[in-house]
C-alpha cells in the first residue's frame, strides 16, 4: 500500500498540516490559574498528557507564552479540568483572546471551587479535577538547539477532585462523564464512543 511521505521542514504538501489530525485525539488541557493579585485565568491547550503515576505527573505545552504560564511560573500553582460534553462550549469560551485582567471563570459562566492543597480554584462543574504544584516549565528547543515559541509546564498532582456521581463501584466512570477531545484540524473534537478491555500479558 503507497505510503505519501514528507519532511515537516520542507512541508506538507497538503491542504492542512496533518499533524494534529494524526496525533489525537488528546486530551484537552483545560488549565486554572490565578496571577500573583488574584485574577483568576481559565484556558484550554491542546497538547496535554499524563507522565507518571506515583506519584502522579501531568503537563500541558503553550505554544507561546501565554498568561497561564505566566501565573503559573509566578505562584507556582495550578488545576486541570476535565472537559466534558456537556461543558464544550463554555470550554471554547474559555479559549477568547482576551486581555489578562479578564477572568475566564465569569466569561464562560462557570463556577470557580476554592482548592484544598492549593490556592488555584478548579471548575466545579466539571466531572473531575487535579491540583497540581509546579515541578518545572521547560522551554522547548529543535535539533539545533535552537529555543522555540512553546512551554511546557509539568505539575505534580497534589490533590484530586471528583464528582461522586462518576464514581461506580468505586471506579471513576469515564465513559458517563463525556470528556472531549482535540481530534484533527482547527475546530475538530471528538468524544469517546464504545470502550473495551485488554488485559496485559502475564508472561
Amino acid at each position: 500500500m503507497p505510503h505519501y511521505f514528507y519532511d515537516p521542514l520542507a512541508g506538507h504538501g497538503l491542504p492542512h498540516d496533518p499533524f494534529k489530525a494524526i496525533v489525537a485525539p488528546r486530551l484537552i488541557g483545560w488549565i486554572s490559574s490565578r496571577d500573583t493579585e488574584g485574577t483568576l485565568n481559565l484556558a484550554p491547550y491542546s497538547f496535554f498528557g499524563a507522565f507518571a503515576s506515583f506519584p502522579p505527573i501531568i503537563g500541558f505545552c503553550s505554544e507561546g507564552r501565554k498568561d497561564s504560564v505566566s501565573n503559573i511560573e509566578a505562584t507556582g500553582e495550578f488545576v486541570w479540568n476535565l472537559a466534558t460534553k456537556p461543558l464544550a462550549e463554555q470550554m471554547n469560551r474559555s479559549s477568547a483572546p482576551v486581555a489578562p485582567h479578564v477572568d475566564e471563570f465569569a466569561l464562560a459562566g462557570l463556577t470557580p471551587a476554592p482548592g484544598r492543597n492549593v490556592q488555584v480554584p478548579h471548575v466545579a462543574e466539571a466531572p473531575a479535577a487535579l491540583e497540581c504544584k509546579l515541578l518545572q516549565v521547560v522551554r522547548l528547543h529543535d535539533l539545533n538547539g535552537k529555543p522555540m515559541d512553546n512551554y511546557l509546564s509539568l505539575g505534580q498532582v497534589v490533590g484530586v477532585h471528583i464528582n461522586e456521581a462518576y464514581l461506580k463501584d468505586g471506579l471513576f466512570d469515564t465513559h458517563a462523564a463525556q470528556p472531549i477531545m482535540r481530534a484533527g484540524y482547527r475546530a475538530d473534537y471528538a468524544e469517546i464512543g464504545d470502550m473495551f478491555q485488554m488485559f496485559r500479558p502475564t508472561a
